[in-house]
């Protein structure tokens, strides 16, 4: 990696700017009284990058330094003093939203119960869930899909619409015969998932392909999909609840965590009260 120390001279030397007062302060530009220093750049250039990029880079940088700082210094001019008023309260309250926020978060990170269990979340699905409506159809199904020449293929057939636990086992074996497959019809799926594994389905014929407890095999030129539906939940239906499982974790954690502020909130005003750090004035 070029040295900075290198770059800045290099720059300086082709912009002709020999100021003293640049080296001794460490310097690497100026705008008015407003000064550019070397630690500024520590990690502007990605290690690897070739001289010639690296020049550009800095130079880019400078360039752009510059013009904000003219910009300000423009502004700091032109601009009424009441207007600069109403921007420095800005400036305040920003400071203090990105404070008192990075604070609460530590406190949160600090306190707050991770650990969902998971008669929690059944609990609260069970009470909310007229509001955990579905957007989407909803899909339990199992398929494999085999090539056409495969040998196996009436093995896996046979054993694919079977429900003995020692022939799910021998199908479980053939995995690697497969093309593709799924065997756990106990997950529920969307439906942008299913038209990327069984692209013979459609958002126009979906009917004819997902029905409760549907079996069917689709050929065509290269292989065989089976496919055996389990269960079809329709759109504006109450999510199940594994479905929707990670989206209450968050939701818990997120009440928790809001909890925890109101809390904190409420124990330093309470705080300041009985120590006399904050009144009002009548």
């Amino acid at each position: 990696m070029i040295r900075f120390a290198f770059l800045i001279m290099l720059l300086l030397s082709l912009n002709a700017c020999k100021d003293k007062t640049f080296r001794e302060s460490d310097a690497v530009a100026r705008v008015n009284d407003s000064y550019l220093y070397r630690k500024d750049l520590d990690k502007l250039v990605a290690p690897g990058t070739s001289k010639e990029d690296s020049v550009v880079i800095v130079q880019n940088y400078l360039n752009h330094w510059a013009t904000q700082q003219l910009l300000l210094d423009v502004a700091e001019f032109n601009l009424t003093d009441q207007k600069k008023t109403e921007i420095q309260e800005l400036v305040n309250q920003f400071k203090t939203d990105l404070m008192t926020a990075a604070y609460l978060e530590r406190m949160v990170q600090q306190s707050v119960d991770t650990v969902v269990s998971d008669a929690d979340l059944r609990n609260f699905y069970q009470t909310n869930k007229d509001k955990f409506i579905s957007n989407e159809v909803l899909v339990q199904l199992r398929y494999v899909n085999v090539l056409n020449e495969n040998p196996k293929l009436p093995s896996i057939k046979k054993y694919f619409l079977s429900n003995k636990k020692q022939d799910f086992k021998k199908l479980e074996d053939l995995s690697l015969q497969m093309k593709s497959y799924a065997f756990n019809d106990s997950v529920w799926v969307n439906l942008n998932q299913i038209y990327g594994k069984l692209p013979f389905i459609t958002a126009e014929n979906i009917k004819s392909y997902l029905a409760d407890g549907l079996f069917y095999e689709i050929k065509d030129s290269e292989s065989t999909y089976m496919v055996k539906v389990n269960k079809v939940l329709d759109k504006n239906s109450i999510s199940p609840f594994d479905y929707i499982k990670p989206t209450l974790v968050q939701t818990l954690m997120n009440n928790r965590k809001m909890e925890l502020i109101k809390k904190i909130q409420k124990d330093i005003l309470d705080d300041a009260n009985k120590n006399n750090q904050y009144e009002i004035y009548k």
